[in-house]
């Protein structure tokens, strides 16, 4: 009974130990072994073996991550104050470099998304920030990807989710945009005005061709302003309209 009793604290004992070096990862995870607080290598997913007490392990998440970047005041290069808020995506793809190269891979990728888009939008002007969005994406993410390659982090996409603009930007904004509609309207008002003109100086062309031609356009311009209203017109009469009228009546008709 004795050596029973003096067996279960030993039993105990390496119940304990086997409990404290069996880990298991999710297919997501990794783990960053120490041994004696030097780098062993990265192990996982499934059943980990540790050496209790003489290794230790650090668990590394490598699903992609959202990391919301708060709103940023950001001057633009034509000196129009905004406020930027955007998102990025971001994964571990080296579990051994995000545990050893950076004390925190998250609050250092925030901080660093944080400088990097003032720096960035701080180049462009306010209409490359609200007309080249992609572009801008683009660039704060290559930037970023760059910078963190060394802790291990891999930067897919940066979007940028928020402009605010002033109030005042506003109002100005619109009536920038009102005035741009006007001019567009004049625009496409004179190109009508210069190919109706063109249009009436061919059919001047042709008429002088034929001075018979406007004679008949005489009478067809009488005609319709009679059907149309009874006022008494003044309309000039060519005096050559008599001989035109011989000219063009019919071969069988009686002379007048």
């Amino acid at each position: 009974m004795t050596g029973l009793l003096l067996l279960s604290p030993l039993v105990l004992l390496l119940l304990a130990l086997l409990a404290a070096s069996i880990r298991i990862l999710r297919e997501y995870e990794r783990g960053v072994v120490f041994t004696l607080g030097r780098f062993s290598g990265v192990k996982g997913p499934g059943l980990i073996l540790l050496v209790p007490v003489l290794q230790q392990m650090v668990r590394v998440d490598q699903r992609t991550q959202v990391l919301d970047v708060p709103g940023q005041d950001v001057i633009s290069r034509d000196n129009v104050s905004v406020r930027v808020s955007a998102v990025v995506y971001f994964r571990v793809v080296d579990a051994g470099h995000s545990v050893i190269q950076v004390e925190n891979h998250v609050q250092a990728t925030s901080e660093l998304a944080q400088t990097t888009l003032r720096s960035v939008l701080g180049r462009h002007d306010l209409d490359s920030m609200l007309s080249e969005r992609d572009k801008l994406n683009d660039d704060i993410q290559t930037i970023l990807d760059a910078q963190t390659e060394a802790w291990g982090v891999k930067v897919a996409n940066v979007e940028l989710k928020h402009i605010d603009l002033g109030e005042n930007m506003v109002r100005v904004m619109a009536r920038q945009a009102e005035a741009e509609r006007e001019r567009r309207a004049k625009v496409i008002n004179a190109e009508g005005e210069e190919q109706a003109a063109e249009k009436l100086l061919q059919a001047a062309q042709v008429l002088a061709r034929q001075p018979e031609a406007m004679q008949l356009r005489y009478l067809s311009t009488l005609t319709t302003i009679g059907a149309q209203n009874s006022s008494t017109i003044v309309f000039p009469f060519p005096a050559d309209l008599g001989s035109l009228l011989r000219t063009v009546r019919a071969p069988d008709a009686p002379p007048p």
